[in-house]
């Protein structure tokens, strides 16, 4: 979850870079926002996989069951991101100077946290809990479960 949240933040500040925006308060309070938004959507997936756990199926890998989770709470995702763009882009089109800058690091950070969410934390903890497993099961000296 951490590294998809310092992809966010990174990413906003690349696109900033190059386009040579003012890094300021504005940005700040926008990429504040960005991560809140990231924790959210990242809190909705792993929540999804907890309750999916609960009712595994007998043979249901992890990798699966992730991705079954994802698959659950991918249009929820979506569709929240898509309306949260819809009314910042609305912000950024009749928004003054100062909204502007906001606005335009809220859009990137939002693409950027829906991706990161969705392609990034999932995936990440999938190979984090199999790795873990993996170094419980040698030191047990058993081989390990996938």
């Amino acid at each position: 979850g951490v590294i998809a949240l310092v992809h966010d933040v990174l990413f906003v500040l690349g696109v900033f870079s190059l386009l040579g925006q003012e890094v300021n308060s504005n940005f700040v309070a926008a990429v504040l926002t960005v991560i809140g938004y990231s924790i959210n959507d990242t809190i909705v997936i792993f929540d999804r996989v907890r309750e999916n756990l609960r009712a595994r199926k007998k043979g249901e890998t992890f990798d699966e069951l992730v991705n079954d989770s994802v698959i659950q709470t991918f249009r929820r995702s979506v569709n929240t991101s898509v309306t949260t763009i819809l009314a910042v882009m609305a912000l950024f089109l009749l928004g003054g100077r100062s909204l502007k800058e906001f606005t335009f690091a809220m859009i990137i950070g939002m693409v950027a946290g829906s991706y990161s969410t969705i392609f990034i934390a999932s995936p990440l903890w999938v190979v984090m809990r199999n790795w873990q497993e993996k170094r419980a099961a040698a030191k047990r000296g058993a081989p390990a479960t996938r």
